[in-house]
């Protein structure tokens, strides 16, 4: 049986967006090369940030339908994530809402992927 184990997220700038999830992380990357930077995650997961230009075959320029999501403990966790990404000047698409399963809101990385941050579902 197979066990998917690999998320990876098209970027134009791999550095940069590299450095932007090393500060949001809180540590380095697995292994670092000009196209191509991976994070390990818990739970036997990597984080794969592609240069888009080198993906075969391309990826659309636009129409991402995908979230990275952080499931934190609860509704003070959302809270207090929200404040502290806001003050690091990331991009706030949908503020702290409550939604059919909790308390959650979703933040943008430097290419636009959405990132989810939410209580477990209950």
């Amino acid at each position: 049986m197979l066990h998917p184990n690999l998320i990876l997220l098209y970027v134009k700038d791999p550095a940069k967006s590299a450095a932007f999830y090393e500060d949001l992380l809180g540590y380095e990357p697995l292994a670092s090369f000009p196209t191509y930077v991976a994070f390990t995650l818990e739970g036997g997961f990597t984080l794969g940030l592609w240069a888009a230009h080198r993906v075969s075959p391309p990826p659309p320029e636009s129409g991402s339908r995908t979230e990275l999501g952080f499931m934190v403990k609860d509704a003070a966790a959302v809270e207090s994530l929200h404040l502290d990404w806001s003050k690091r000047g990331m991009t706030i698409e949908v503020k702290p809402m409550t939604d059919v399963f909790g308390r959650t809101f979703v933040a943008l990385d430097p290419d636009g992927h959405r990132l989810r941050v939410c209580t477990p579902d209950k």
